[in-house]
This record gives C-alpha cells, sequence and structure tokens, in this order.
C-alpha cells in the first residue's frame, strides 16, 4: 500500500514537472506594433491640361530699330528752288538766228546770266531741243560763273540750233550743284531720248542740286 502511494507521488510530481516545463517553451503571443498611419502630402492643384501650363512667354516681333527706308522719291527738279534765267539773245519767246548754225547765224552761245546759288559749287548748263528727241546743243557742265557773254561755250560743247525745217523749241536748262558731275551719259550734238534719266543721275544719291531753272524760245526755218 505504501509503495502504491509512492508511485503515485512520483508520478504526480513528474506530471507536475512536466506541466511546469510545458508552460516555461510557451512563448506569450507577439502583438504587432500598429502600422504608423501614412501621411500622404499635401495635394497641389495641377492642371487640367497643358494648356494651363505656364508656358514660356513668346517674344513680342522685334521692331526695327529703324523703319524700313521707303524708297526714294524719283528726283523732281519742279520741286527745286526756281533759278531765274535771262539771255539777251532772246526776243518775245524766239531765239536770235545768230546763236544758230545755219546760214543766218554765226553758231555763238547765247548770253545767259541767273542769280549765283547760296551753296553751289558750280553750275551745270544745257541747251536741249525738246521738239526732236532731246537733241543736245550745249553742254557744259562745270560751270562756275553766273554770268557767260555770247560765244562763251567752246565749239566742243556747243552747236547752234539747225533744225531741218519748221519750229523748234529749244531749251536752256541750269543746275546748280554742290558738287561737279564726274559720270554725265548725255550724248553732246545727239539725240537723248533718256535726258530724264541724266537729270536724276545729277542729283547722285540725292541733294545734289540745289536748285534749277529753264529758259525756253523756239527757232523757226
Amino acid at each position: 500500500m505504501k509503495s502504491s502511494r509512492k508511485i503515485f507521488a512520483v508520478a504526480a510530481a513528474l506530471m507536475l514537472l512536466c506541466g511546469m516545463t510545458a508552460c516555461g517553451n510557451q512563448t506569450a503571443p507577439q502583438t504587432s506594433a500598429p502600422e504608423p498611419a501614412q501621411t500622404s502630402a499635401p495635394e497641389t492643384d495641377e492642371p487640367e491640361s497643358a494648356a494651363e501650363e505656364a508656358a514660356p512667354e513668346e517674344a513680342a516681333p522685334e521692331e526695327a530699330s529703324d523703319a524700313a527706308e521707303a524708297p526714294a522719291e524719283p528726283f523732281d527738279p519742279a520741286k527745286l528752288p526756281q533759278i531765274t534765267i535771262t539771255s539777251e539773245d532772246l526776243h518775245d519767246g524766239v531765239w536770235d538766228p545768230d546763236i544758230t548754225k545755219t546760214d543766218k547765224g554765226s553758231n555763238r552761245s547765247p548770253q545767259l546770266s541767273w542769280e549765283p546759288v547760296e551753296g553751289a559749287g558750280c553750275y551745270a548748263v544745257y541747251m536741249v531741243d525738246t521738239t526732236a528727241s532731246f537733241w543736245l546743243h550745249w553742254k557744259s557742265a562745270d560751270v562756275t560763273e553766273t554770268t557767260l557773254p555770247a560765244g562763251w561755250a567752246p565749239a566742243n560743247e556747243y552747236v547752234g540750233p539747225y533744225p531741218p525745217s519748221g519750229t523748234h523749241d529749244y531749251e536752256i536748262r541750269i543746275y546748280a550743284l554742290k558738287e561737279p558731275v564726274t559720270e554725265d551719259k548725255s550724248k553732246f550734238d545727239s539725240g537723248n531720248n533718256g535726258f530724264d534719266d541724266m537729270v536724276t543721275a545729277l542729283d547722285g544719291n540725292g541733294g545734289n542740286v540745289l536748285a534749277y531753272g529753264t529758259l525756253t524760245g523756239t527757232y523757226t526755218r
């Protein structure tokens, strides 16, 4: 009987010891830490379309510092100050026969006078037959006097009117120039249909012609 009790007591002790060991091996249930709350960055107002995005500033068309130069106006001597020309060989609008290269003339240049033009360095003197394709009878391109006596022009610069027949208009033209003209393409003792273009050349780049005058007379043969 005592042996049974001892066996029972030992068995109970072993059971108790095993229970305590089992309890010691158990791990406490793990508790996961609460996940940190996700904080989203503050929302920004984004443009709804590409058009709302800040586009680079468009440069305004560059204005030229100097406006495009307008084409120069055609040279018009009529707009210049006028030179008043007189001649002792012109009477009632008719040239004296003595200035002609005819059997009634002596082929001498007519007498001319005009007032000096301020700033003029020289004068260009022409006589053209406006009736016959601007036939050039007088061409003196670098005149420094303002009174020319009868017969002043040399033979290589003057040939008197010699119309074949009828009445012709012979026009004296005088241009007051700042500087002499070095390139005069007009043809002496020949027709000059482009005479007005030659006059434009007198003005060069503009401003060389200071004043202008005409004196017209007729001669009938």
